[in-house]
């Protein structure tokens, strides 16, 4: 984090979480952050499913909720922007607050609860979208819907012909029953729909799905072995972590955390994510004898942490809460940092380094 960095950081401290994200985004949308200059190497293109990205690190969803900011977090420098979740009909999410900074633990955790603008709304962002960065979107279901299905399909096809890929959100903790839909009946069914939908759509956009990292061993191989079937083009490993919400049981205390705010229900992300998304990883990784590119995410704060994701078995990594604490110019370093890796590693290209330690990232018994 450079010095006007840890300013803004310092003044956005003195405003709850939420309010100091949307001051900080307001800041991005009008120029105001300068972009930390693009990190370009042979080394760090990479092909993710058949999408060219520029390099491996995007900006995982949640951060750019209603695609209001995309232009500006391309000039940041990331290979892939995901925006979202948007939901069908507009919804507020959760009462605030629904945010918390655990700044002691270099985490977050949040209830948001699928706040959205609606696809309606979403869907003019996306088609003005001008920037050079692959641009894809998070989806899901209104909280009330009596047809989730049917919601997850509708989002896809009015916003579907406007962005590259479409992730199929079933992990986040904060809707109810959502987590529900990543049992093998209901992950085909979804799966299926959202497939059909997309391929009559024109520009046929890549289709992933995205995980809890609160899966035991073997609900990763039936989520992992259902994707396969479906012909799902990549997994993102993984949401947030379920904490203080009785399920799967664990506490903030129980999760390792010392923040006072570590009593909130909510997802949990940031720096004590890291091991176990990582472990979720390379357990997808293996079962799936690397068939399907997987995207890491949780808990990324510097290139050392890409690069193990990468070993783990990832194609491609995301973050996010580590903007929260080490700014914008936290991509360029972790980038340039991980070029120096793969050179150092005597690796020609990420794709060459995807697994190569994966041995030691399966989950454990």
């Amino acid at each position: 984090m450079n010095r006007a960095e840890k300013l803004a950081s310092a003044f956005l401290e003195l405003f709850g979480a939420e309010t100091g994200r949307g001051l900080a985004l307001t800041a991005l949308r009008y120029g105001l952050v300068p972009a930390p200059g693009k990190v370009l190497s042979e080394r760090l293109i990479v092909d993710l499913a058949g999408l060219r990205l520029q390099n491996p690190l995007g900006i995982a969803a949640g951060l750019d909720k209603d695609a209001e900011h995309l232009e500006p977090l391309s000039r940041m420098g990331p290979g892939f922007v995901e925006a979202g979740t948007v939901t069908p009909a507009r919804q507020d999410g959760n009462r605030k607050p629904r945010l918390f900074r655990l700044k002691e633990d270099r985490a977050a955790i949040n209830r948001f609860g699928f706040n959205s603008g609606g696809a309606l709304a979403a869907t003019d962002r996306l088609a003005e979208y001008g920037g050079s960065a692959v641009i894809g979107l998070n989806i899901g279901a209104n909280k009330d819907s009596k047809n989730r299905t049917a919601d997850y399909v509708q989002v896809l096809e009015l916003c579907g012909p406007h962005v590259e890929f479409a992730t199929v959100n079933v992990s986040s903790p904060n809707t109810a029953g959502l987590r529900e839909l990543q049992r093998r009946p209901e992950l085909r069914s979804l799966l299926a729909a959202t497939a059909q939908a997309r391929d009559g759509l024109p520009n046929r956009p890549k289709l992933f799905l995205k995980i809890s990292p609160d899966l035991t061993k073997s609900q990763i191989q039936e989520t992992a072995e259902q994707a396969v079937e479906s012909g799902i083009d990549a997994i993102i490993a993984t949401n947030t972590a379920a904490v203080n919400f009785g399920f799967p049981g664990l506490t903030g205390e129980e999760r390792g955390l010392v923040s006072r705010h570590r009593v909130e229900p909510g997802g949990l992300s940031g720096k004590p994510l890291f091991e176990l998304s990582t472990r979720v990883l390379g357990e997808i990784y293996h079962v799936t004898n690397g068939a399907v590119p997987l995207i890491g995410v949780g808990g990324i704060e510097n290139a050392g942490d890409a690069f193990r994701k990468i070993q783990a078995g990832a194609s491609a990594v995301q973050l996010y809460t580590a903007l929260v604490y080490f700014g914008f110019s936290s991509i360029a370093n972790i980038l340039q940092g991980l070029d120096d890796r793969l050179r150092h590693g005597g690796f020609d290209s990420v794709s060459e380094a995807v697994g190569t330690d994966n041995a030691n990232w399966r989950m454990r018994e």
